[in-house]
């Protein structure tokens, strides 16, 4: 085999496996979350089957003609490619988030064999390409660093370009076409290699196939996540927006004072007794999903202005197309990731900051920081109020380090949630909690009061309280935030 031939093989047979590891989190987190855990494991799972791949391989390699070896792990990986899809799609359906044992189960069967069958390549190419002892490691160093090279152009191909240009299933698909693409044109270059038999054929066709019908949850797909709208079957005019496993937002189309959620009718409880009612206010909303609060806040305090800092262009054109979001001259969004986007907000501008930006069930760990909390408090007035929505299960390891960080950055800090999430670490009774945080000393009286008028029985942590509550919790900085670890993952509804 001719030099640039092998080099190009190696290249190509690697790129695939990284393509196929990136898309991995895309295809795993409508079923398990995009997590901490869930990234582990498919690093995990592609190292193994590269491992075994290229140590298997070459011992096949050396009892049989590399040459007929090579077309075939091309058109058998590109198959187990195609197969990857419904079979994440039927071990993950009904999952709504799973533990580290069940999210690494369900990774290995749909990516230990693709990455390990597309590795053997390397190894049966290096074994054509040894012509004598003398020029072992030359070959072998050669090739082992375009196989490296043909994984970061794989990696970075698809997070930078592939993702955002095509749907998740389509790149995988498009990868394995190629794949048995290039294991055809192997087999006829390479002289005396063996066809395709029957066997592989139906194999190719039943996995193609297989991939297509397997239904997966998705209506829109975007960088960051999995995305589906569901009517609400009680309530005509309400909406519920998925994202990945998390019921993220729910809108009414009829009435946006309509507040479904716990966490938003907490919310609403201190927006609505925050100043005089009806005053309009500056607000920053961390998170847009459904812009649910935006619209509460255009209802209930018209003349109100707000910021929103969205991650993904994609629920904006869902809240428009889908949710009856009108922007408007109130409601101005600024796209990307809120740590870079409050940089370029004005300082002791806002009185009010509504936190609600989730990764899963969790805040992302940037995003959870007391640096971040910092950058949050330098817009604030002095009189503004910082309201977020924190969601822990367990022994809620992660709320008490979350309100330990705010107690570093805010002289007056409060919880509030109904009374079992503060209950004792063995007694677990997790779920959402809002932290209330200020410069100046906080209504709590006038947020219960809202809390009761409505029917509800909250009660808020405070003082003595919070201190027992929270004891000897970590405060988390941008060195030191293992939020992932810190979450007892459990499913939510």
């Amino acid at each position: 085999m001719p030099a640039p031939a092998a080099n190009l093989l190696v290249f190509l047979s690697s790129a695939a496996v990284l393509v196929l590891e990136i898309l991995a989190a895309r295809l795993l987190a409508p079923y398990v979350g995009a997590t901490l855990e869930t990234y582990t494991a498919i690093i995990g799972t592609i190292l193994a089957g590269i491992a075994v791949g290229s140590w298997y391989g070459g011992k096949v390699a050396d009892r049989r003609d590399p040459r007929t070896l090579i077309g075939p792990l091309l058109i058998i990986g590109g198959a187990l490619g195609f197969l990857a899809i419904p079979v994440i799609d039927l071990f993950g359906g009904g999952l709504r988030t799973a533990g580290a044992t069940l999210t690494v189960t369900i990774t290995a069967l749909g990516f230990f064999l693709p990455a390990a069958v597309l590795s053997a390549v390397t190894p049966a190419v290096i074994k054509l390409q040894l012509a004598s002892l003398e020029e072992t490691g030359t070959v072998v160093g050669r090739l082992s660093g375009i196989s490296t090279a043909g994984a970061i152009i794989g990696t970075f191909l698809t997070g930078f370009v592939l993702v955002g240009a095509a749907p998740t299933r389509v790149i995988v698909r498009g990868t394995a076409v190629f794949l048995i693409l290039l294991g055809l044109v192997v087999l006829v270059r390479l002289r005396g290699a063996t066809r395709v038999g029957a066997g592989t054929a139906v194999f190719v066709l039943l996995t193609a196939g297989g991939s297509y019908a397997m239904a997966h949850p998705c209506e829109y797909e975007s960088r960051y996540f999995c995305a589906f709208i569901v009517e609400d079957e009680d309530r005509p005019s309400g909406r519920a927006l998925w994202l990945d496993t998390l019921r993220h937002s729910y809108v009414d189309l009829e009435d946006p004072t309509h507040l479904e959620f716990l966490y938003t009718k907490l919310f609403g409880d201190v927006v609505d007794s925050f100043r005089p009612e009806g005053q309009p206010v500056e607000a920053l909303h961390v998170g847009g999903g459904g812009f649910t609060m935006p619209r509460y806040l255009r209802e209930t305090r018209p003349g109100s202005h707000n910021v929103v800092l969205e991650l993904d262009p994609l629920l904006i054109e869902i809240s428009e197309e889908r949710l009856g979001l009108d922007l408007g001259d109130d409601i101005d969004v600024v796209t990307g990731d809120a740590r870079r986007s409050i940089r370029g907000v004005d300082e002791d501008r806002f009185d009010l900051i509504i936190g609600d930006a989730f990764g899963g069930i969790s805040v992302p760990w940037h995003l959870a920081t007391l640096e971040f909390i910092h950058d949050l408090d330098a817009t604030m007035t002095d009189e503004g109020v910082y309201i977020a929505n924190v969601i822990d299960h367990g022994p809620r390891d992660f709320l008490r380090a979350e309100l330990a960080t705010f107690r570093a950055a805010f002289d007056h800090v409060a919880a509030i949630g109904p009374e079992d999430r503060f209950g004792p670490r063995d007694r677990p009774a997790g779920g959402n909690v809002v932290i209330v945080a200020s410069r100046s000393p906080l209504d709590l009286e006038a947020y219960l009061a809202e809390n009761r008028a409505r029917g509800d029985d909250a009660v808020a942590l405070h003082g003595d309280a919070l201190d027992e509550f929270v004891g000897d919790a970590r405060v988390l900085t941008d060195d030191d935030a293992p939020v992932d670890q810190l979450l007892t993952p459990r499913p939510t509804v």
